[in-house]
């Protein structure tokens, strides 16, 4: 024996139906307050902000240049390299 039940009804009136509380209002809120979290993470991606921070990781003279890449290469080499002055 087989039994179908179809239900037309809006999400809704099945919510209400099954006494389920209306969370639209707290839902709007979290996606007000989602949506300007977003909207303010978006100024660090701004071109300004992308290359102000590229800026502060590039060495600003030759001995740190130097020297960053000597760390760069020794490290696989698993050795410091050693400074000479």
């Amino acid at each position: 024996m087989r039994i179908s039940v179809n239900i037309d009804c809006t999400p809704d009136e099945a919510r209400a139906f099954f006494g389920l509380p209306d969370v639209k209002p707290m839902q709007d809120s979290v996606m007000a307050r989602m949506q300007e979290r977003m909207l303010s993470a978006t100024g660090a991606m701004s071109p300004e902000g992308v290359m102000k921070t590229w800026l502060q990781a590039i060495p600003q003279n030759p001995e740190q240049m130097r020297e960053m890449f000597m760390r760069f290469f020794a490290q696989p080499f698993g050795q410091a390299p050693s400074r000479k002055s």
